[in-house]
């Protein structure tokens, strides 16, 4: 009887999960909302005021996405405010939505994927991973290793897609 071989470990394949690039980090929202005044206005004042007594180091290492649920006006100073506040405790932050925030950090993560192992290798994204967002992370991630690989397949590699072949 002849022995079973996994001709896919064997091949020149390079297999990628999306799932490598999911943020590390905590994600937490910070909502303006409970600093507006009557649910409507900021009022600078105030504003300073929760700036300064506000306990910053409750964000040290995580990822925060600043915004406002309540309907009103934010000036943009406030936010300025308090990315500046958190600029030396949260590991990342962004004025936005989760989703946005999500994004960026993929992206961020991968921006640093070193492209040497890839060289003018033939690179199957696997379909099914774990990420929020999955769309946009393929993207980012083909115009990534596009500059680098000979070929880019969508899939599983018993069933790809093919999605760029170097000419």
């Amino acid at each position: 009887m002849e022995e079973i071989k996994n001709k896919v470990k064997e091949s020149s394949l390079i297999q990628m999960d999306l799932a490598d690039f999911k943020p590390k980090e905590k994600i937490v929202g910070l909502d303006l909302a409970a600093q507006l005044w009557q649910g409507l206005v900021l009022k600078e004042k105030d504003f300073r005021s929760w700036i300064k007594t506000e306990v910053w180091e409750q964000f040290d290492g995580q990822a925060v996405y600043i915004h406002c649920s309540a309907d009103a006006i934010v000036p943009t100073w406030a936010y300025m405010l308090v990315a500046s506040a958190l600029q030396t405790h949260a590991a990342y932050v962004v004025v936005g939505s989760q989703l946005e925030l999500e994004k960026a950090l993929i992206r961020r993560n991968m921006e640093q994927l070193d492209l040497g192992p890839f060289q003018d290798g033939k690179v199957i994204i696997k379909g099914c991973s774990d990420i929020s967002c999955p769309e946009y992370a393929m993207a980012t991630l083909v115009q990534k290793l596009q500059t680098t690989v000979q070929s880019i397949m969508y899939g599983e590699p018993c069933s790809t897609v093919p999605i760029y072949k170097r000419k």
